[in-house]
This record gives structure tokens, C-alpha cells and sequence, in this order.
């Protein structure tokens, strides 16, 4: 079978599952789509009523290893539904409605090692004989009603790492019972009622080392309780006890510490636990003993009384043990022992504790671990002088409070101190005028540095640096600090444009961190880039945690994926394709003006346009009424041939859409010359001269220009038209053509080109320069009419 044929029969089997599966039967069936999965190894159908089971329920998921069926509403089950789950480790059916199970079907699950039964109606906690074949099972739960003394027969020869015993509701136990099971770990929910506890206790105590109880509860006194447990106690193989969900009076919780201080118990953890009544000072001699570490996590008093000549929690200071925590207990207070003090390790975390804290406290000379995480601390001033008496501290962790820095003083350490945690505090850059000198792990993650100064170049035995999460610009000059680095850590800082010789400076650095900031890619990160490549080993992250911030349509991309161009980043390359460009445009400008008199159609360009635009906003209704040319051209004799034969065909073409006043068939017989070129011009829209040396010679030309002056210029100047057909020196020109002169001197005038070539664009130009609508006359109507 094809790999495509395999993936559609499994999804086609994925789809008969879940549609097997009703709104009605299961609680969370919105969910149920996303927790499945061909190619999971852990499925969580938990909060189902799933009510059974059947064969082909799990038939696809093939490399299940974790499955969870708690809190449904099994009432039989039948474990041949797991018989193609080899890989199944993990079986989770507590809280369900199981009475039975099949047990020839065992053999199904072999390779099991978590089975939690828990919680199901099982009235007698009897394990069949085929949960004997279960040799790989590591962690087992039970509950039920009674337990009777060959319940766990078929598993005593099983080496289990774990048993969870949920009896809440046991009725009957079978002294001695317990003693079949062999455990590392017994973890037992105390029944609500059940008469001679003590043969429960007792067989709880003696079957493994470690030991947790669950559910302890006597509000007001513990005789029976203290009682059962002294008993029990003193010939206990416990090392570990673990006590759980424990309601009591703290003078009760007092008997059990001082009992267990004299026991084979060596680590005590007490976890949620409720005190009662009142909470006063009660002297208990902790000084002998096999206690080596005691454990308070979760403390919640109820106590609205505290009466006693010594505050209450000096208990805690006198106790004689290696291993002190409290956390989440609302302590606000612990007092320096009176005595010297065999603390070695102290966690007060979660707490209140607030500044002046072991300040003068010389008793403390064992401590090695100290743990004020998540507390109330505010002067970071107050820390140095309170480990300057701990002579054996290595660990100090004040992280999670509100320090600030407010250094007035100087610094004195423990010259022991090699730990020292203070991330997620208010830190500023004075932090490093105050730093252990032979810390070797040093945390300043989650603060408000903005910089790295010279001062970090005491530290000469820095091994590893934690400053990411902070307020960092550029990447911290390696040069100053020790030699002896092997970790940094600046992610998720303000690193926008970090350089190439600051990373240069700390490629003897192992392991560097340094993703997850906001890289502006731009040109001055093509050479970190690059580097960064080179120093890929000592990167870690690189180069899936490097990615672009800036700008908005690079987001995203990693650096090792940007590449600009060459010429945009190196300046020289950019300046010299300007000026290289710059000098080809110039020779082929020049090339263009020599060989193909640019200047000359740039010019007769520029003139169309303008006389375009001028044409389209300058002309009136009336100043074209009344006209029956469009031009009246004048020009002297001499250049007669040159208007006949080129200008007059040229304009005038069979279209007739143009048509010129010519004087020789156009001038009117019987009038005087003046009269017909007053006239003339009167009648059309625009007039042309054509100028020449031979033009300023000639007489009738002069009267000719004299009449456009007054005709035209008081009116509108854009209606004459200057065609210089030879070029005429000013000082050629007399005084009485001043008015030529000023014309030819500030107007663009049209010049006639010699080159042929040139000749389509000038007639183009003119006929442009006198083409516009004017509503001429009837040409059977005379000139005088």
C-alpha cells in the first residue's frame, strides 16, 4: 500500500471516530477536533461521558502513548481495544464508574507502566493474576471500600516506584494487607472514618521510604491522630514523608515536627497546609536528631490570635536542620538564630519578607543557599551588608522583588559568593559599581540596564552572564569583561543595529544568546550578518531566533536571509554609478548638441507647448470675430522664392484648414498699399515676419511692423509671430525697429534650419503656432465688406 493511500484510510478512520462521537456524549466535543491527531502520541479525552468503548476506538492512533479516559462514565472495560497499541505506556481511568474489569484482557497492555484505577466503584481493592504478566507497570492507583490481606497477592514480587491509594471512603482493612506491596513510593488519602487507623498507619510506615498522606483534618485537637502516629513512627523504615492537605492546630503540627525530628525521617514536606486556634511561641528542642531538610509550602493560617513573649515563627530559626523552606506561607518575618545555625540551605520564597532582613546576623556562618525569591525587598543597599557575615554562601537568589538601586556605601560581599540571581527587579547601570568581585554566575535578566560599563571587568572569574530582558542598545564590549566567559545571555533587549566588532569582541565567548531582538535590517547589519555566520557555533538560536523588526515589509524574514544589494550598502560603488552615469549622460549630451543640434528641437518643443497652452487660455470669442485669416505674413522682396515656394505651401495646405494674407492675391486693386496692409492686418488673427538683413532695408516692411505694433500689441503680443530666416547682428538694426529689438531681445523667436532634416519639425511648429478656430468669412465676400 502507497504512502497516499495509507494517509486517506487512516483519515477516513479519523473521521468514522469522531463522528461515532455526539454532541450529547461528550462535554467539551467543540475541543474534541483539536486533540486529534493521526501522528499524537498523547490523547486527552477526559471530561467525556464516554459511557464504552469499542474495539475499533483507537484503531488509528497506532503511536499512542498517553491516553487519558478520567472523569467519564465507563462502567466496563474491556482492555482488547489496546490490543495495536504496542507503544502505549500510560493508561489514565480514575474517576470513572468501573466496578469490573476483564481481566484476560491484561495481556493486551503488557508494556504498561502507568495505570491509575482510582476513583470507580470498586468495592475490594483485589488486583487479578494476570496483572502479574504486567512486569514493565512502574506507577499504579487504587480506591476502594475494604481492603482484605491478600488483596495484593499477585503484584508482590513487582518492584513499583510508585502507589497511589485513594481510600476516602475504606470501611475495612485487613492488618497487614499492605505489607505485600513493595514500593518506593506509597502515597495514601487517609479515610474519613475508619476504626483502628493505627494497623493502616502502621503498615503505611513499614512498606517503603517514601511516604505521602493526603487529607488530615482535626480542627480543634489531634490526640488520636499524634497518638496513632507515635506509635507508628518510631519503628518506621519512612526516610521521605510527605503531608498533604493537612488541617490543624499549630501547637498539633508542633508534635508531629518534634516526633519526626526523633524518627527515621529525614525529609519532611508538609504541603497545603490550614492552621487553626491560636499561634503562640512553644519551645521544642530541635537539637538532636535525623531531620535533614524540612519543607512548608502552601501555608494558610486561619489564626485571628497570636499570643506569646517571643514572636511565634522564632520556631523556625532555632531548628537544627540543613534544609529549611517556606514558601507561600505569607511569612512577613524570620529572625536571625540566637544560636549558631546549621542552615546550609534556606528558601523563603513567595513570602513578604521585606528589607532589614538578616541585617548584623552573624550566626548564619553555614549557609550556602539562600532564597528570597518573590518577596517584598526593596533597597538593594541592604543586600550586600547582609551576606557580608555568611562565610560559606555560594547561592544568593533575591529575584522577583522591587530592588532598586541606591548605593551610598560601600559594597561589602561575601567573598564566597558565587551565584547571585537578581532578575526581575528595578536594577539599573550602578548595579555594576557593586558586584561580588568572584561571582561566577550572575543574573540580571528582566531590569532596566541600558548599558554595560568598564566596572564588569573586576568580575575576573565570570563564567556566565544573564542580561537579556533588559533595556541593551548594542552588544556589551567583551574586552571588559573576563576572560573566563562562557555564557551570555542579551536576547530580547533593544539591540536594533548591533555591529560587527562588538560580536568580533566576544567570539571567545561559547554560547551566546542573542535572538529575539528587533533587528532593523538595513545595510549596517549586512556585515554583523555575515559574521554572525562565521560565528554560528557560539550563536545559539541562530539563525531561526534572528529575524527582521524593522522595516514593516521585512518583518519576519530571518537575517541570514536578507541580502541587499551591493551598490545600495557600500558608498564608494553608489558615488562612483552616480558620477559614471553622470559622465555617460554628459558625452551623449554633447554627442546629441554636435551631431544632431538638440538644443535647436528642445527649443522648437518648448515653443509649442507654450504657444499650446496659450492658445488654450488667452483666446477670446470677440477677439476672433470679424477675422478672415489666420495670418497675414510680411516679408521683404528679396526673400519672395523662400515664402512662395516653401513657406505659403507649407502652411497652406489642400485642407485649406489655414489660409494667409498674401499681398500679391490678396491685396485689393484701387487701394492705396497703406490701406491694403492695414487692412490686412485687421482682418487677420495673427501676423508673421519673416526677418533678414533684407528685412530691416526694406521700407514698406517698416510700415508693415509700425501698423502690427499698434494693431496687435496693445492687444494681444501673442499673435505675432517672429521667423528669423538669416541670422541679423543687433548692431545691423536701426533705432527705429527699438520695438524689434525689445522683441527679439526678451521673445522667442522661430529659426529657419538650414538641415533639411530639421524642416518637418519648424513647419509642424508654425502650423501649430497659427492654427485656431476663428469663423471666417465667406470667401465671395470682399476684404472691405
Amino acid at each position: 500500500m502507497s504512502d497516499a493511500h495509507r494517509f486517506w484510510l487512516n483519515f477516513l478512520l479519523l473521521y468514522a471516530f469522531i463522528a461515532s462521537i455526539t454532541p450529547e456524549d461528550c462535554f467539551y466535543s467543540q475541543k474534541l477536533p483539536d486533540k486529534l491527531s493521526l501522528l499524537d502520541t498523547k490523547l486527552n479525552l477526559s471530561y467525556c461521558n464516554i459511557t464504552r468503548l469499542q474495539p475499533s476506538t483507537f484503531r488509528t492512533y497506532l503511536n499512542l502513548q498517553i491516553l487519558d479516559l478520567s472523569y467519564n462514565a465507563l462502567e466496563e472495560l474491556d482492555f482488547s481495544v489496546f490490543q495495536y497499541h504496542t507503544a502505549l505506556e500510560k493508561l489514565d481511568i480514575s474517576h470513572n464508574k468501573l466496578r469490573t474489569i476483564k481481566c484476560s484482557s491484561l495481556r493486551y497492555i503488557r508494556g504498561i507502566t502507568h495505570v491509575n484505577m482510582s476513583y470507580n466503584y470498586f468495592e475490594t481493592a483485589f488486583l487479578c493474576k494476570e496483572f502479574a504478566t504486567l512486569t514493565q507497570l512502574r506507577h499504579l492507583g487504587l480506591s476502594a471500600t475494604r481492603i482484605d490481606r491478600y488483596d495484593f497477592v499477585n503484584i508482590a514480587h513487582q518492584a513499583l516506584e510508585t502507589i497511589f491509594l485513594g481510600l476516602e471512603h475504606l470501611q475495612r482493612y485487613e492488618s497487614g494487607s499492605l505489607q505485600l506491596l513493595n514500593t518506593e513510593k506509597l502515597h495514601v488519602v487517609l479515610p474519613q472514618v475508619l476504626t483502628d487507623s493505627n494497623l493502616l498507619l502502621y503498615d503505611d510506615f513499614n512498606i517503603s521510604t517514601t511516604l505521602e498522606i493526603s487529607h488530615v483534618l482535626c480542627e480543634e485537637t489531634c490526640d488520636d491522630t499524634i497518638r496513632e502516629v507515635n506509635m507508628v513512627i518510631q519503628k518506621s523504615k519512612v526516610s521521605k514523608l510527605i503531608l498533604r492537605n493537612i488541617t490543624m492546630p499549630w501547637h498539633e503540627m508542633g508534635k508531629i515536627l518534634q516526633l519526626s525530628w526523633h524518627s527515621t525521617i529525614e525529609y519532611l514536606t508538609i504541603h497545603r497546609f490550614t492552621f487553626t486556634n491560636r499561634f503562640y511561641y512553644e519551645y521544642i528542642d530541635f537539637s538532636k536528631g535525623s531531620l535533614k531538610s524540612l519543607t512548608f509550602e502552601n501555608v494558610i493560617p486561619n489564626v485571628f490570635l497570636y499570643s506569646s513573649v517571643q514572636h511565634p515563627l522564632n520556631i523556625f530559626s532555632e531548628m537544627f536542620v540543613e534544609n529549611l523552606t517556606i514558601s507561600n506561607a505569607e511569612l512577613t518575618y524570620f529572625s536571625c538564630p540566637v544560636k549558631s545555625s546549621i542552615f546550609q540551605s534556606l528558601v523563603l520564597t513567595n513570602n513578604k519578607l521585606s528589607d532589614g532582613i538578616f541585617q548584623n546576623c552573624e550566626t548564619l556562618t553555614n549557609i550556602q543557599f539562600l532564597n528570597f525569591q518573590n518577596n517584598i525587598l526593596e533597597r538593594l543597599s541592604y543586600i550586600p551588608s547582609m551576606t557580608s557575615t555568611m562565610q560559606s554562601l555560594k547561592h544568593l537568589d533575591v529575584s522577583g522583588n522591587r530592588l532598586y538601586t541606591d548605593f551610598n556605601t560601600i559594597c561589602e560581599w561575601s567573598e564566597s559568593l558565587l551565584v547571585l540571581n537578581f532578575s526581575r527587579n528595578k536594577i539599573t547601570d550602578s548595579i555594576f559599581n557593586c558586584l561580588p568581585t568572584n561571582v561566577e554566575i550572575l543574573d540580571l535578566s528582566s531590569n532596566q540596564i541600558s548599558s554595560v560599563g568598564k566596572e564588569l571587568n573586576r568580575l575576573r572569574s565570570l563564567k556566565a552572564l544573564y542580561l537579556s530582558s533588559n533595556q541593551l542598545s548594542h552588544i556589551p564590549d567583551c574586552s571588559y569583561i573576563s576572560t573566563n566567559l562562557i555564557y551570555l545571555n542579551i536576547d530580547e533587549n533593544l539591540i536594533y543595529s548591533p555591529s560587527k566588532e562588538q560580536l568580533t569582541k566576544c567570539q571567545n565567548v561559547k554560547q551566546i544568546i542573542i535572538g529575539k531582538n528587533k533587528y532593523q535590517c538595513n545595510c549596517d547589519l549586512k556585515a554583523f550578518t555575515s559574521t554572525a555566520e562565521m560565528l554560528h557555533e557560539n550563536l545559539i538560536g541562530w539563525p531561526e531566533s534572528f529575524m527582521c523588526e524593522y522595516p514593516e515589509e521585512l518583518k519576519g524574514v530571518i537575517l541570514k536571509n536578507f541580502h541587499p544589494s551591493e551598490i545600495s550598502c557600500n558608498i564608494f560603488i553608489l558615488v562612483g554609478l552616480i558620477v559614471g552615469t553622470m559622465v555617460v549622460l554628459m558625452i551623449f549630451m554633447f554627442f546629441l548638441c554636435k551631431y544632431f543640434d538638440l538644443p535647436w528641437y528642445i527649443r522648437m518643443i518648448f515653443q509649442w507647448l507654450r504657444r499650446k497652452y496659450r492658445v488654450r487660455n488667452s483666446y477670446r470669442d470677440e477677439d476672433m470675430m470679424g477675422k478672415r485669416f489666420h495670418a497675414f505674413i510680411s516679408y521683404s522682396q528679396e526673400d519672395y522664392e523662400w515664402v512662395k515656394h516653401l513657406l505659403i505651401p507649407n502652411i497652406e495646405k489642400d485642407d485649406r484648414s489655414i489660409k494667409i494674407c498674401h499681398h500679391e492675391r490678396d491685396f485689393i486693386a484701387g487701394k492705396t498699399i497703406i490701406e491694403n496692409i492695414i487692412n490686412c492686418i485687421e482682418k487677420s488673427f495673427k501676423s508673421i515676419f519673416v526677418l533678414s538683413p533684407n528685412f530691416i532695408q526694406s521700407e514698406w516692411c517698416h510700415y508693415e511692423l509700425y501698423f502690427a505694433q499698434h494693431s496687435l500689441f496693445g492687444k494681444n503680443s501673442n499673435n505675432l509671430i517672429l521667423i528669423l530666416l538669416d541670422p541679423i547682428p543687433q548692431y545691423l538694426i536701426p533705432n527705429k525697429y527699438s520695438k524689434l529689438k525689445a522683441i527679439m531681445k526678451h521673445r522667442t523667436y522661430m529659426e529657419w534650419p538650414k538641415v533639411k532634416g530639421k524642416h518637418g519639425l519648424f513647419w509642424a511648429n508654425l502650423r501649430e503656432a497659427i492654427q485656431t478656430d476663428i469663423p471666417l468669412e465667406d470667401e465671395e465676400t470682399s476684404v472691405f465688406n
